[in-house]
């Protein structure tokens, strides 16, 4: 029973892994239009949410003020993803670039404390924080290399995550063979 639930589980995420890489592979070849695509889903939903929550206040016998704020925030929230979704776009964009850029800045500050104790590592973090860096700024510069680099990093991401679920599930089904 226990190894049926275990299987089922991870077929279940292998498929979501299968998404995944279909998801991030989209965002590879059209990352605009993926972008707009996934803007309107996400703005939509936040909508449905905020039009249920409200159904929900209004037909419940105890109205309770916060399910009224989050259905308004809920359907706010997606009125201005829906229509503002390019600018929702890049902020995300700037907010990423700008993390990156700082996140690369921390690591440089990391190099000097190598360099100073004589480590070997001051090089590779050196190069790694550069790339970083650079990695930041051609975010804020190109939307469409920022969404390709987030595709590619979700087909990895999925790929992985199917080679060990698939282990995994070799894995068990040896140990309970024994």
């Amino acid at each position: 029973m226990f190894e049926k639930f275990l299987k089922r589980t991870n077929w279940t995420d292998i498929v979501i892994s299968i998404l995944f890489v279909i998801l991030g592979a989209l965002l590879i070849v059209k990352p605009a239009e993926m972008m707009s695509v996934i803007s309107i889903l996400l703005g939509m939903v936040l909508f449905v949410i905020g039009f249920l929550k409200l159904v929900d206040y209004f037909t419940s016998k105890d109205k309770e003020d916060y399910l009224l704020t989050m259905a308004l925030v809920s359907a706010v929230l997606g009125v201005i993803v829906l229509f503002c979704s390019d600018a929702i776009t890049g902020i995300f964009r700037a907010v990423l670039g700008i993390w990156i850029i700082i996140a690369g800045i921390r690591n440089f500050q990391t190099t000097l404390v190598w360099k100073e104790v004589k480590s070997g590592l001051w090089t590779v973090t050196l190069l790694c924080a550069m790339l970083m860096i650079v990695a930041g700024i051609v975010i804020l510069v190109s939307t469409t290399l920022a969404f390709r680099i987030v595709g590619i990093v979700i087909v990895v991401y999925a790929v992985l995550d199917i080679i060990a679920r698939s282990i995994f599930i070799k894995k068990i089904q040896d140990y309970l063979d024994k």
